[in-house]
């Protein structure tokens, strides 16, 4: 069973970009997407790439960010 660690502090972002770790996001209690890298991130947005080409903005606000380990 995976474990989510959630993401909060900049510091945990940071953490999460260097390591190129998987990230889940919700936004309003939904899924809105399951495995990402954290690209970029400043105090209201983070930008996550799933593909080569898809990039994501996601406001820091309205989305909880998790690290997926298995």
């Amino acid at each position: 069973m995976p474990i989510n660690r959630p993401l909060v502090t900049n510091n945990d972002l940071q953490e999460a970009m260097v390591r190129k770790l998987h990230v889940r996001v919700f936004q309003d209690d939904h899924m809105v997407n399951s495995s990402a890298t954290v690209v970029r991130f400043t105090d209201a947005d983070v930008v996550m790439q799933s593909r080569v080409s898809d990039l994501t903005y996601y406001s820091r606000r309205s989305c909880q960010f998790f690290e997926v380990r298995s």
